[in-house]
């Protein structure tokens, strides 16, 4: 489904600044997958989302979704195969429209294109029930301003524009991590709930490294751009922390910086 295949990037280049990102990073996942990603500060973490989303051109390499080459595809192009959720619920969503406009401008851009705007009745009971799954109230709420609503109300709508049209490749992006705990886990029950109706292809980048392990179908953790472990399957059932700790130290011979993971009580 999705192939990086050996992309590299570096950041001014020839400069005091220059920041190699992304090393040569090969990275396979098969339809359906649903795989967490781990990693501290400036692991590349968000840096291997943005490639692949054509946020900027990688120095070299290939990426490929669902058998096509996507490598110099624009942004805008990737957009309508790729669906992604920030960290910061601000993303996502314009909020000056009403959370019916949001959802049908997601909606149309799918199904009809990004002209279509307007919805018939058919289709404005369709994204109205959509949202009242979700027990969140926001059913009765579709004329409000999204900038109007609480954080976790619109990772909520973005979540469902998102994936109202399901994409080839959904990209989460620390997108329960300025949430409270209550909210957060309210917003991963409807992302896994999500993910599996429609067999979403996933990659959730996460800061709490317990939840990585038992969330989705296989974990990897990055550093310096590079992929340090992949687990999967038996492996990463039997995996604690401690043993991971120990073996990201084992294999970079330093402590993992844990300032902005979250562990276990």
């Amino acid at each position: 489904m999705l192939t990086l295949k050996c992309i590299s990037k570096t950041f001014n280049p020839g400069t005091a600044n220059e920041k190699r990102a992304l090393n040569d990073l090969t990275l396979r996942l098969d339809d359906g997958e649903f795989v967490t990603i781990i990693g501290s500060n400036g692991a590349g973490k968000s840096t291997m989302f943005n490639a692949i989303c054509g946020t900027f051109p990688i120095d070299s390499g290939a990426i490929f979704l669902d058998g096509k080459n996507i490598t110099n595809l624009p942004d805008y192009k990737r957009a309508s195969v790729i669906g992604r959720v920030f960290q910061d619920p601000m993303k996502g969503t314009a909020p000056n429209m009403t959370i019916e406009e949001n959802l049908a401008l997601a909606y149309a851009k799918g199904t009809r294109g990004p002209l279509a705007f307007a919805l018939n009745k058919k289709e404005s009971a369709f994204l109205r029930d959509s949202l009242a799954e979700f027990g969140m109230g926001l059913e009765d709420r579709m004329k409000t301003k999204v900038g109007l609503l609480s954080g976790g109300q619109r990772q909520v709508v973005t979540l469902l524009m998102c994936t109202i049209v399901p994409p080839k490749l959904l990209l989460l992006d620390e997108h329960t991590a300025a949430l409270d705990p209550a909210t957060a886990q309210k917003v991963m029950e409807i992302t896994k709930l999500l993910v599996e109706r429609h067999h979403l292809t996933t990659m959730m980048i996460t800061h709490n490294m317990s939840a990585a392990l038992t969330t989705g179908t296989r974990t990897i953790m990055m550093d310096d751009g590079e992929i340090l472990f992949d687990m999967s399957g038996e492996q990463r059932a039997n995996m604690t922390l401690d043993s991971l700790l120990g073996m990201y130290s084992a294999k970079k011979n330093q402590a993992f910086d844990t300032d902005r993971m979250l562990m276990p009580d």
